[in-house]
């Protein structure tokens, strides 16, 4: 009995992956593209890296925003995963295959003189 309460007591339980702080799981259809954009911006400040993902249809939205960052020279390509995952379809009830992209971006070194530049201009623009 011993035994079991120390291996109890030992357990570490990693969170999976949906779990992670700096995801963002993208829909062409739910929020406009620059909220997205935005959003990466903020979670690359907080965690110096994003990790844009998507299925099917809105894989074009996560490549143009993971371009729109990269011509900003904001963000810099780290990894890029492409895979098929088995949905359920909701009509047929039974598994559809989607394609899914994962493109992790990390902070370009001039990052934030790019942010607080953006920032000071909008603050002059609201003045």
């Amino acid at each position: 009995m011993e035994e079991i309460a120390e291996g109890v007591n030992n357990l570490h339980i990693a969170a999976p992956d949906s779990y992670k702080n700096n995801r963002i799981q993208v829909s062409n259809t739910k929020k406009p593209l620059f909220f997205y954009v935005n959003l990466a911006k903020r979670y690359m400040q907080q965690h110096n890296e994003v990790e844009l993902s998507a299925l099917g249809m809105a894989i074009a939205t996560v490549v143009t925003i993971a371009e729109i960052l990269k011509n900003n020279g904001l963000a810099v390509e780290k990894k890029i995963t492409t895979s098929t995952v088995d949905v359920k379809d909701e009509t047929r009830g039974w598994p559809i295959q989607k394609a899914k992209i994962e493109i992790l971006l990390g902070k370009t070194e001039n990052f934030d003189e790019l942010m607080a530049a953006a920032a000071e201009g909008d603050s002059k623009e609201q003045s």
